[in-house]
């Protein structure tokens, strides 16, 4: 996802430096996108502590229950990136990519023939912020609410998940948006 996403915002015109687990710490950008799996979310936050402020953070993350891939890790009234913001008030949080796979993102279309778009959540600024530096990468954004959409968006990745795994979809298809 990470590889994706940062292809993507490259190919608008972006400058993207990817940070890996090992990697020294480096200057972030005024876009963070964490494309990592929701149970490592509290150490990143933990070791970049103070980084965040100001940053439009992209919480990528399904707060799966991958013991069971039978429901979210969050509470119901929540979500994983409600919960990321709270961690990191100084920081504006939104929701994206969730609900895309990466094939879908590479090849900007979802099974071979819906263009893929990219569903966002959070504060508008931040969505303003980041739909401009999104903008001309291929893919489509629709705005889908304030943060607290967020939750809504984590349930329908869990159901995308959840079908893929049972391989009632592929991993290069997915639910695409008809305007």
């Amino acid at each position: 996802m990470g590889t994706a996403i940062g292809g993507l915002f490259e190919e608008a015109g972006n400058r993207v430096t990817y940070i890996g687990s090992q990697d020294d710490k480096k200057e972030l950008g005024d876009i963070v996108v964490l494309a990592v799996m929701y149970p490592v979310v509290d150490s990143i936050l933990e070791k970049c502590e103070g980084e965040f402020a100001g940053k439009v953070i992209v919480d990528i993350t399904n707060p799966v229950n991958f013991e069971t891939f039978d429901g979210l890790v969050v509470p119901a009234d929540s979500s994983a990136a409600q919960v990321i913001q709270d961690k990191v008030a100084d920081a504006k949080v939104i929701k994206a990519f969730n609900t895309t796979f990466g094939g879908t993102l590479s090849t900007k279309k979802v099974a071979d023939t819906v263009p893929t778009t990219v569903l966002v959540a959070g504060d508008a600024d931040a969505k303003a912020t980041f739909t401009a530096a999104f903008d001309c990468s291929g893919v489509g954004v629709i705005d889908a609410g304030e943060l607290k959409r967020a939750r809504e968006l984590e349930a329908f990745g869990l159901l995308q998940i959840t079908l893929a795994a049972a391989e009632k979809i592929t991993w290069d298809g997915g639910f695409g948006i008809l305007k």
